[in-house]
């Protein structure tokens, strides 16, 4: 099957919402190539290059993509099959405001840093890290709710997530038809926490596979991504303990179908297997997720795909 190509030129996005018109429409199955633009749009080009504070639109989303057959009710699969630098610089930025430590003695606001692409790793200083792409915006069309590509909730968004990586399957809940996809907001590389406001962003072509599960048993209300080693569900709140429950209650309810088990047993079970996670802490809302290994949860959706 050809890879289709989706590029920012042909639409981008800054707010996910239930109204979203598809750029394109594809099949399941459909093999896609998706071009992004780094989330700050080009603007950082040199150290001199700083943002006083947080634009009115960031984190540029290409899409939506519409995939033929998605309702409401259904979940989109996302296979992350590689994601490719497209630029010889990343950029890291502390933006007045925003940040883990915005504000502390010490911390310096606007401040740029060019990371410049050697091979598999990218120079700080004389520092080495490693390329590690992850994309930090990608998402579906809202439920009810309109979200700016800086908010993460129930549809995705600004997740900030390490495991949305190539190798990796992210799974979304389906609210409005045709599911409208759209992702961006890519970094060269990002911890997790993203404690700064930022990873090192940068522009990437991501190759993608797209499937739908009908009626899935159970249903999904959030993201989930599935690694090699691990199921992960993903939840965003006002505090990371909220965030934290609602990924556990999601872990649990993974759990109790796939055994047969009520819900306290599979949360005990979650508390000796389970692992939560922080994906950031920086966004108008914090984002958490809940890993349970493979050993414990085998196919969350395997009598429904």
């Amino acid at each position: 099957m050809q890879r289709e190509q989706v590029t920012y030129d042909d639409g981008v996005v800054y707010e996910f919402s239930p109204d979203l018109e598809a750029v394109t429409t594809v099949e399941p199955g459909a093999e896609l190539t998706i071009e992004t633009r780094d989330s700050l749009d080009g603007t950082i080009r040199t150290e001199a290059d700083v943002i006083e504070s947080i634009p009115s639109q960031v984190n540029a989303a290409t899409g939506p993509i519409a995939v033929e057959g998605a309702e409401p009710g259904d979940v989109l699969r996302v296979e992350i099959e590689e994601i490719r630098l497209t630029e010889e610089q990343g950029r890291v930025i502390t933006i007045g405001g925003f940040g883990l430590l915005d504000g502390e003695e010490g911390i310096e606001s606007p401040r740029t840093r060019l990371l410049s692409v050697e091979g598999d790793t990218l120079a700080f200083g004389d520092l080495e890290v490693d390329v590690a792409p992850v994309i930090g915006t990608i998402g579906v069309a809202t439920d009810s709710e309109s979200y700016t590509t800086l908010v993460p909730h129930d549809h995705g968004g600004n997740l900030d997530t390490t495991d949305m990586t190539a190798g990796s399957v992210a799974y979304f809940p389906v609210f409005q038809e045709g599911a409208m996809l759209a992702m961006g907001d890519c970094k060269a590389a990002m911890a997790d926490g993203e404690m700064c406001g930022t990873g090192a962003e940068i522009a990437t072509e991501i190759d993608v596979t797209l499937e739908v599960i009908s009626d899935p048993e159970p249903g999904l209300e959030r993201p989930l991504v599935e690694t090699a080693e691990a199921w992960k569900t993903i939840a965003s709140a006002e505090t990371l303990q909220e965030a934290c429950k609602l990924a556990n209650r999601d872990a649990v309810e993974l759990l109790a179908a796939e055994h047969g088990w009520d819900a306290t047993d599979a949360y005990m079970l979650s508390s000796l297997v389970g692992g939560l996670e922080i994906s950031q802490v920086v966004d108008p809302l914090v984002t958490a997720r809940n890993a349970v290994p493979k050993a414990y949860l085998e196919s969350p959706f395997y009598s429904s795909y």
